[in-house]
């Protein structure tokens, strides 16, 4: 009896930090890059770069 009420103790214990850690994404939302005027956000390099479409 003593096993099944620690168990269920620990169980209880670590919900909440299990709950919140899987959902830490939820309620944000993703900021858009800022580039200057004439270059646009690469994904694959994190950075801006020249807009080949100006050219």
């Amino acid at each position: 009896m003593k096993l099944r009420i620690a168990s269920i103790a620990l169980v209880l214990a670590l919900a909440p930090p299990l709950s919140a850690a899987a959902g830490c994404d939820r309620g944000h939302e993703k900021q858009a890059q800022s580039c200057a005027a004439g270059t646009v956000f690469d994904a694959n390099t994190g950075s801006c770069v020249t807009d080949p479409t100006t050219s």
